[in-house]
C-alpha cells in the first residue's frame, strides 16, 4: 500500500512540474482567453501632406478591424509633408514602415536607395496606385479674368499661384498639366515651353506644397488663379471654403503610390499588419474615405458612387505618355533642366 502512495505521489509531483513547465513555455496561456492578446504593434506612415484628413478616418478604422480579428492594438505613428521632403527624410534614416507619396518616382528613389524590394508595384492593387485626381484652376469670385481653360492662365494681367515644382510632388504635376496641355492637343515642346515660361516668370510666389499655396491664394489674397488638386478644391469646399474652379478638359491623370518600406518592416518585425494595411487602403471601406475629401477612387465600386462629384475629361494623359518619370525628372525636375530655365527668368 505504502508502495503504491509513493509511486502515486512521485507521478503526481512529475505531473506538477510538467504542467509548470507548459505554462512557463506559453503552451497553456496561449490558450486562455485572458492571456490571448499580444503585445502591442507599431506602423509608421510617411505620407505626402493633403492625405491627412482622409487618414484621420482611415487609421482608427483599420485599427479597430486588426483588433476585431487579431485581438492586437494597432499604434500609429505619422508624418505629412510635401512628397520630396519626405522621400529625402526616409532616405536619411526616418523609419517609414509605409510610404504613400505624391509621385511614382519618389517612391523608385527610395527603392534605389535598397530600402524597397523591387516590384513594389505588382504587391498590391492598381499597380501600387492608391488614389489619383487631376489639376484644377481655382478664380477669384466670379472670374473677373474670365479663365476657362490652360490657354487664359498666359493671358496679359493673369498671375497664377503653383507650388515650386522643386519642392511639390503637387506642383510637379501642376507643371505637367500645363505643358501637356500644349503637347497632347498639337503644340510643340518649343510652344510648351514659351507657355509654361510665360506662367511662371508671372507667379508672385511659389510655395513649397499644395497646403501652402492654398493659404497664399486665400489668406493672403495673392494672385488671380490657383492651381491644385482637385481633391484639395473638393476638401476646402467641405469645410466652407467654396471657391469657383475648372477642370480643364485636357488633363494629367495625377495618381498617388503607397508602398511597404521593406528593409524598415523586416527589422521592425511588423510585416504581417504592415501589409494588411496597405492592402486595406484600397478596399471600399479605405477608399470611400479618400473620396470623401475628394480623391478619385481607384475602386471601381466607390468610383461608381462618387462620379457625380468628379467633373468629366475629355482627354486625360498620363505620365507615361510624356516618357515616364524617369525621363520626365531628367528632363523638366533635375538640376539646369528645363524648370530651372525659367526659373532663371523670374530673376
Amino acid at each position: 500500500m505504502k508502495l503504491w502512495q509513493s509511486t502515486a505521489q512521485r507521478w503526481k509531483v512529475f505531473i506538477s512540474l510538467f504542467l509548470v513547465g507548459l505554462l512557463a513555455s506559453g503552451t497553456i496561456a496561449s490558450c486562455s482567453p485572458s492571456n490571448a492578446q499580444t503585445k502591442d504593434v507599431e506602423i509608421t506612415l510617411v505620407s505626402f501632406v493633403v492625405t491627412k484628413a482622409a487618414y484621420r478616418n482611415i487609421l482608427p478604422k483599420f485599427a479597430a478591424l486588426w483588433k476585431q480579428q487579431q485581438n492586437q492594438n494597432v499604434l500609429f505613428n505619422e508624418t505629412y509633408g510635401p512628397s520630396g521632403p519626405q522621400t529625402r527624410a526616409v532616405l536619411d534614416g526616418l523609419d517609414a514602415d509605409v510610404v504613400n507619396l505624391a509621385l511614382a518616382l519618389d517612391v523608385k528613389k527610395i527603392e534605389k536607395d535598397g530600402l524597397i524590394a523591387k516590384g513594389w508595384e505588382k504587391k498590391v492593387p492598381s499597380n501600387g496606385i492608391v488614389t489619383k485626381s487631376v489639376a484644377a484652376i481655382v478664380t477669384r469670385k466670379g472670374n473677373p479674368k474670365g479663365i476657362k481653360n490652360w490657354e487664359d492662365l498666359a493671358k496679359d494681367g493673369v498671375e497664377v499661384i503653383t507650388a515650386n515644382p522643386k519642392t511639390s510632388g503637387g506642383a510637379r504635376w501642376n507643371f505637367l498639366a500645363l505643358w501637356g496641355g500644349v503637347t497632347q492637343t498639337g503644340g510643340d515642346e518649343s510652344q510648351a515651353f514659351d507657355f509654361t515660361k510665360k506662367i511662371y516668370t508671372r507667379t508672385p510666389v511659389l510655395p513649397k506644397d499644395a497646403r501652402e499655396s492654398s493659404d497664399v491664394f486665400f489668406n493672403q489674397e495673392k494672385g488671380d488663379a490657383l492651381i491644385n488638386y482637385e481633391n484639395e478644391i473638393l476638401f476646402a469646399a467641405q469645410r466652407g471654403e467654396k471657391s469657383p474652379y475648372i477642370v480643364p478638359d485636357v488633363n494629367i491623370s495625377i495618381e498617388n503610390p503607397v508602398a511597404v518600406v521593406d528593409k524598415n518592416v523586416d527589422r521592425h518585425g511588423n510585416r504581417k499588419v504592415v501589409e494588411a494595411f496597405v492592402n486595406y487602403l484600397f478596399t471600399e471601406e479605405a477608399q470611400r474615405e479618400f473620396a470623401k475629401v475628394g480623391f478619385r477612387p481607384v475602386n471601381e465600386i466607390v468610383a461608381q458612387e462618387f462620379a457625380t462629384q468628379y467633373p468629366p475629361v475629355k482627354k486625360l494623359f498620363t505620365v507615361q505618355e510624356l516618357g515616364g518619370w524617369k525621363e520626365v525628372q531628367a528632363k523638366f525636375f533635375a538640376d539646369k533642366a528645363l524648370f530651372d530655365k525659367i526659373q532663371l527668368s523670374r530673376k
